[in-house]
């Protein structure tokens, strides 16, 4: 790091140093795949046309805007789905599939998560523990779940469950959430669609937060029947202010894309209120971005695995989302991490994170999050409840340049304090 910009000292700097090295072999195979994915969306946006004049606003019932059209097919050839949807008034992620499950079940079916327990504020949208009013169980939804064995899909047992509870939808989510067990990669999500299918007529749904472009294929291509995610996660490439994406099966996107508006209307209304130019600039991007953010995550693990501590995934392993752990021991370890990732942040950098009580989770949630979008995590950021294992979630980074200096500064913060 150049001192002129940022004081780090020689032992966060020597570190720093040697975890480079360490992880420098990884960058190649990461450019490999971006090279491959960038490639893949520039096929996409050529095939289809796209034009500045789809970058023009709509507005009120938005009947007719072709950048809206268009954008859902390049996605749909992106992620090698028969039909997609993508709209920036999918409020977030979560939103996002909740729309998806919302119009995918029926009351009566039941719904069987494959991954163990799902992300935190997903227990709200199906009702998991009499959470949530007007989740899916207020509607009559059932809801099931097949636990982890050893930290990864337990086959065996999702193959029984499948056979006996015969589910409608089968629902698996690719990242970690706020639980130390390894992403799936795509040949993971296919060997569990593979006994799905296998076992019963379900409909097969993959949570694709956090993964998309970490690999060159996505689920979708392994028989996943819908994939969802957020454009301010990778998909936006960190240009996208806000919206979501639906792909797969284009009857169940329809369904879904009544649930978004309403019966009768689905895709045809939604004005885009000029939107379009940051989806589409975003979408293009997100390879590139997300390439940016998996180098990020490998040295903020090479870096405090010199430190002794922890972390998931090792700063070798493949790289199947872009959500790095770093298990801190404490509390006061935790904290100091997160406050000093601000200090390198382009936006608030003066700001002192404190943990609060954020709504959709249930123990006080510390965040750092300097970011040109609220929330974006496609952006450097790290966020932790403060609970056991006091493991903190780091994801993104728009370049690693900058991004490189943030997860030197979190360990400065720690060395001034004497934690490291």
């Amino acid at each position: 790091m150049n001192n002129e910009f940022f004081q780090v000292s020689e032992k966060v700097s020597s570190a720093a140093d040697k975890a480079l090295k360490k992880i420098q072999p990884c960058f190649a195979k990461t450019d490999e795949i971006t090279e491959y994915n960038q490639q893949k969306v520039l096929s996409a946006f050529i095939k289809n046309g796209v034009s500045e004049a789809m970058f023009a606003e709509s507005t009120g019932y938005g009947y007719g805007d072709r950048g809206r059209d268009v954008i859902d097919r390049v996605a749909a050839d992106i992620f090698c789905a028969e039909d997609a949807l993508v709209r920036h008034n999918f409020t977030c992620g979560t939103h996002t599939l909740a729309v998806a499950l919302f119009g995918m079940l029926r009351p009566g079916d039941t719904m069987l998560c494959a991954t163990g327990l799902p992300y935190d504020t997903i227990h709200f949208v199906i009702g998991i523990d009499g959470k949530g009013d007007g989740s899916l169980a207020d509607y009559g939804v059932t809801y099931k779940q097949v636990d982890l064995k050893n930290e990864k899909p337990d086959y065996d047992e999702i193959a029984k469950r499948v056979k006996e509870e015969q589910p409608k939808l089968v629902y698996i989510q690719r990242s970690r959430g706020y639980s130390l067990r390894p992403s799936l990669s795509c040949e993971e999500i296919a060997k569990i669609i593979e006994i799905v299918k296998a076992n019963s007529n379900a409909d097969v749904m993959v949570d694709n937060c956090y993964g998309e472009f970490t690999q060159k294929i996505e689920p979708t291509q392994v028989g996943a029947d819908i994939i969802a995610g957020s454009l301010i996660k990778n998909a936006g490439g960190g240009i996208a202010k806000t919206g979501g994406y639906v792909a797969g099966r284009a009857d169940l996107v329809e369904k879904i894309s009544y649930r978004l508006t309403t019966p009768g209307l689905g895709r045809e209304v939604g004005a885009t209120l000029g939107h379009s130019r940051e989806l589409f600039m975003g979408l293009f991007f997100a390879p590139h971005t997300v390439g940016e953010a998996i180098k990020s995550a490998r040295f903020a693990a090479a870096l405090f695995e010199e430190f002794g501590f922890g972390t998931t995934p090792k700063s070798t392993d493949d790289r199947f989302d872009i959500v790095q752990s770093v298990l801190l021991r404490n509390e006061e370890n935790l904290i100091a991490f997160c406050q000093g990732m601000q200090k390198g942040a382009p936006i608030d950098s003066f700001v002192t994170p404190e943990p609060w009580d954020m709504p959709g989770y249930d123990s006080k949630v510390i965040m750092s999050a300097g970011a040109f979008t609220g929330g974006a995590s496609i952006e450097l950021s790290a966020d932790a409840p403060l609970r056991e294992p006091f493991a903190v979630y780091m994801q993104g980074g728009l370049n690693f340049h900058s991004a490189k200096v943030g997860i030197m500064l979190a360990a400065e913060e720690m060395a001034k304090r004497g934690l490291i």
